[in-house]
């Protein structure tokens, strides 16, 4: 069996991988390997958004709760995904439960790293959101239309 470094594993992401080798080598200085159990808690809605997560193999549900609902899937994610998004937007909060399906494999990048990397190479922050925006967007296409479905029902 092969093992990847994890400069390897963010060059052969379908995203990531459209950056140099040098923008490659700088995310990989704040990622590390994480796996999670099926039915483990990945994040948790209003906690610190500390990572953000590039999914290599695995299935997670994003959920969403309520007071008087049980949690709600709105979103499976699978292995090619990156999971988190509010590490972007202060006040750095995670919008959504994360919860692994199955066993999940994946590569987590420290939210501040990043962030400050971002800031120390405008480019690199550039890139980041070049690649990544398309991704976000086409994911919360898919949301909404889940969510349409899930309370669309009779009527709607």
């Amino acid at each position: 069996m092969d093992v990847q470094s994890i400069p390897e594993l963010l060059a052969d992401h379908l995203i990531l991988g459209r950056f140099d080798a040098g923008s490659i080598e700088t995310l990989a200085g704040c990622a590390r390997n994480f796996h999670f159990g099926a039915g483990e808690l990945i994040q948790k809605e209003g906690a610190p958004a500390e990572l953000v997560y590039v999914l290599r193999k695995g299935d997670v549900a994003i959920e969403i709760s309520a007071a008087h609902i049980s949690p709600t899937v709105v979103e499976t994610v699978h292995g090619g995904d990156i999971l988190g998004w509010g590490w972007l937007i202060p006040p750095y909060r995670t919008l959504f439960d994360a919860r692994a399906l199955t066993e999940v494999s994946c590569v987590g990048l420290d939210a501040a790293c990043l962030r400050g990397k971002c800031d120390d190479d405008p480019m690199l922050g550039y890139q980041l959101f070049k690649y990544w925006l398309p991704h976000l967007a086409a994911r919360f296409r898919a949301q909404r239309l889940q969510v349409a479905d899930l309370y669309g029902g009779e009527g709607a």
